[in-house]
C-alpha cells in the first residue's frame, strides 16, 4: 500500500468516528456488546433512610427480583425508631401490606424470603397467601447453640424461613450443592457433595454472645451494634439460589446491611431500606470500605459442586 493511500484510510477512518460520535449513533455492535457485558457487572446500591411501606407505595420505577424480608418480631425490644410492641392484629396487618406492596414491585416469578418465629409459621403463611405469593418451600435454620430450656414445651433451636413467589414458578432457581462435614453413621464421602435442602443446620448465627465472632459489627466499647445482625452465609445462599447476576434485591429491614453487602459482590443491584439513620450509616460505612471479615469469597469452595457455580457467582 502507498503512502498516499495509508494517509486517505485514516483520514477516513478518522472522520467516520467523529462523524458517530456527532450524530450520536452507537458504535460497531462488538465495542456495545462487550460495553454491555462491562455495564452488567457492575452492581449499583441504594441506602435508604425511609420508612419501608412509604416507600413501596410511591416509589414507581424498580423492579424486585428478590427480597429478604425479616422484620422486627413484635418482641418489645428497644429499637431506637421501629416500635415492636404493637397488639397483634395491628402488627400483622402492618406486615401484610408490606408484603403486598413488595408483591406489587416484584417481577413476575420473583422470590421473597420471609424471616420469623417458628411459633408464627402459620401466621406468616396466611400473609403471603393473601398477598398473593405463592409458597415453595418452608425453610428450618437450625441454629448451632444450645437452646434455652422450657419447663412446658421443647426448647427452641431454629427459625423459619418462608421462600414464596410470585407465580407458581420461579424465574430463577439455581440448585446449590454443598459439601458440608460427613454426618455420623455415614461410611464413605459424597464426591460431588449434596443439593440445598429446606433444612439448612450448617450456617452459624450471630446472636449469641461470643459466637457471633469477628463478623458482628461493634461499637467503640465492645458492644454489638445491631442484636440482630443476619450473617453473611445465610444471605449468600439466598441470594444464590433465587437470582443472577444484574437482577435486583431488596432488604425493606436492612438493620446492619448483610443483604447488601452480598448482592453487591455477587455483582446483584441492592436497596436496602430502614427508617432508622444510625443503621444506613452504618450501611454506607459498610459498602464503601469492605472489612475483610465482609468478603464472601471464602465460601466459594463450599458451592464447588454446584454447576455453572462461576456464572452464577457473577
Amino acid at each position: 500500500m502507498s503512502k498516499n493511500a495509508f494517509n486517505i484510510n485514516s483520514l477516513l477512518s478518522k472522520f467516520f468516528v467523529a462523524f458517530f460520535d456527532k450524530i450520536k449513533l452507537k458504535r460497531p455492535y462488538s465495542i456495545l456488546q462487550n460495553n454491555q457485558k462491562q455495564d452488567a457487572m457492575i452492581a449499583n446500591h441504594q441506602v435508604l433512610a425511609v420508612d419501608c411501606l412509604n416507600w413501596l407505595k410511591n416509589n414507581l420505577e424498580e423492579e424486585i427480583h428478590l427480597s429478604f424480608f425479616d422484620p422486627p418480631f413484635n418482641q418489645g425490644k428497644a429499637y431506637r425508631r421501629a416500635q415492636d410492641d404493637l397488639p397483634e392484629a395491628q402488627y400483622w396487618q402492618w406486615i401484610q401490606d408490606i408484603i403486598a406492596a413488595i408483591y406489587e414491585k416484584t417481577e413476575t416469578g420473583g422470590a421473597i424470603y420471609f424471616m420469623q418465629r417458628e411459633k408464627n409459621a402459620e401466621r406468616v403463611l396466611r400473609v403471603l397467601r393473601k398477598s398473593g405469593w405463592c409458597f415453595q418451600n418452608l425453610i428450618v435454620w437450625k441454629k448451632k447453640t444450645s437452646a434455652v430450656p422450657s419447663t412446658v414445651r421443647y426448647g427452641k433451636q431454629y427459625q423459619i424461613i418462608a421462600y414464596a413467589t410470585k407465580g407458581k414458578k420461579p424465574r430463577v432457581f439455581n440448585r446449590l450443592r454443598i459439601s458440608p462435614p460427613l454426618p455420623p453413621g455415614y461410611k464413605y464421602e459424597r464426591e460431588n457433595g449434596i443439593y440445598v435442602t429446606d433444612i439448612w443446620d450448617d450456617i452459624r448465627e450471630l446472636t449469641s454472645g461470643y459466637f457471633a465472632g469477628n463478623e458482628a459489627i461493634r461499637s467503640e466499647n465492645g458492644d454489638r451494634f445491631h442484636k440482630q445482625q443476619a450473617p453473611l452465609a445465610l444471605l449468600l445462599r439466598i441470594i444464590l439460589s433465587s437470582t443472577q447476576v444484574g437482577d435486583t434485591v431488596l432488604d425493606p429491614f436492612a438493620g446492619t446491611g448483610t443483604t447488601s453487602v452480598v448482592a453487591t459482590q455477587l455483582n446483584r443491584n441492592a436497596i436496602a431500606i430502614d427508617i432508622d439513620p444510625e443503621n444506613t450509616k452504618c450501611i454506607q460505612n459498610r459498602l464503601q470500605s469492605l472489612r475483610t471479615t465482609d468478603e464472601i469469597k471464602k465460601y466459594y469452595e463450599q458451592y464447588a459442586h454446584t454447576e455453572n457455580l462461576a456464572a452464577i457467582w457473577g
